[in-house]
């Protein structure tokens, strides 16, 4: 018996099988999750939780709906809690895709979101940022005009891997002309908190269009607890809940009550996330100008480096980062995995400690000047 032809093409995540048989002192610089502490009022509300854990609400813990409505200044109906951001976007892809249909996806951009669309039936349509690695509506506009199938269509900013972002003027456009289509427009803003520069702007800033997605594995520190939530209008969301109800009924209670303590005290909460970030940038940085001469770009939001190939490792990338890390004890991702526009690059995550961020830039950099 052979499994579901959805599923016959996909493997599992790079980012996760890259890291199988490093070396045990191998510097983890491949996945993006925070390398701090779960901050103190996430630890405080599983400590105290006590007596039964039921299930609670499909639609999730009200007093948590409400605390993310607030935060949009939008009414709870319009809030769809879920199990992290890529259980809303499954949830999303399967509720609004079907054999036959197109979703636009950034390349590069996150590996998920090519393998959601083909899981649900649809085409993946490749999309180019622009050359900065920032979101080009004319090049998003030009994929929506080849795609008479388009149901959905992703942005992520700042995204994942390059770190680029988008301009409030971009996001108004390229959000003008999903609505002009019809098609669903979702945003996934899973970076936008964890900034140094200014705060880059949401989707929600410029338009009521289309849904945005958040969750608490970036800024707000809690990767485990797998809790995010997409805010917009209902009549996109409710199917996707019927869908979610069915996949998973409702996140973890005790994760849902730490994540409503971590929303509460967000003021001190991203403050010492965006210091947990500087200190990971400095690290980063000054490792990176004394090993390989040069000043790297920072990025939009997040804690991802987009770093250039060098030309005798263009054949063959994922040997090469395959020898980074046998050879060289750095875990990193191979940039073809986030899309075919992503072959001459490697995501470099400086989120680990800032002792281990600076030893992994020492031992990659000579592998750049061989």
């Amino acid at each position: 018996m052979k499994p579901a032809q959805r599923i016959a093409n996909q493997r599992p995540s790079p980012i996760r099988t890259i890291g199988v048989g490093a070396p045990p002192d191998a510097v983890p610089m491949g996945l993006g999750e925070p390398g701090w502490a779960l901050p103190e009022p996430a630890r405080l509300a599983l400590a105290r939780h006590q007596g039964r854990c039921p299930y609670g609400p499909n639609t999730g813990l009200p007093e948590l709906r409400e605390a993310v409505a607030a935060r949009f200044g939008v009414a709870p109906a319009r809030v769809m809690l879920g199990c992290g951001s890529q259980g809303l976007l499954f949830a999303l892809f399967q509720a609004w895709l079907e054999p036959g249909d197109q979703a636009l996806v950034p390349d590069p951009g996150f590996l998920a979101y090519p393998a959601l669309a083909s899981m649900a039936g649809a085409e993946a349509v490749p999309y180019p940022l622009a050359p900065d690695d920032t979101l080009d509506p004319d090049a998003f506009r030009a994929a929506l005009d080849r795609a008479p199938g388009a149901k959905v269509a992703v942005i992520n900013h700042p995204g994942n891997p390059t770190g680029g972002g988008a301009t409030a003027q971009a996001l108004a456009a390229v959000a003008e002309a999903a609505e002009a289509r019809g098609v669903l427009l979702i945003s996934d803003e899973v970076y936008r908190e964890l900034h140094l520069g200014p705060k880059p702007p949401s989707l929600r800033d410029v338009s009521a269009t289309g849904l945005v997605l958040e969750s608490v594995s970036k800024a707000w520190g809690a990767p485990g607890l797998r809790v995010g939530w997409a805010v917009g209008d209902p009549a996109w969301l409710t199917p996707a809940q019927l869908v979610h109800l069915y996949m998973v009924s409702t996140p973890a209670r005790p994760s849902q009550l730490a994540a409503l303590a971590l929303l509460e005290a967000s003021d001190t909460v991203l403050a010492e996330a965006r210091e947990h970030l500087r200190q990971r940038w400095e690290a980063f940085a000054g490792a990176y100008r004394e090993g390989f001469g040069a000043e790297p770009r920072p990025s939009a939001g997040g804690f991802y480096h987009w770093q250039p190939l060098p030309a005798w490792a263009l054949a063959d990338p994922m040997a090469f980062c395959l020898r980074l890390r046998d050879e060289g004890g750095v875990v990193t991702i191979p940039g073809q995995t986030f899309g075919e526009r992503g072959r001459g690059h490697l995501r470099l995550s400086y989120a680990s400690d800032p002792d281990q961020v600076r030893e992994g830039v020492r031992r990659l950099a000579p592998f750049w000047r061989a």
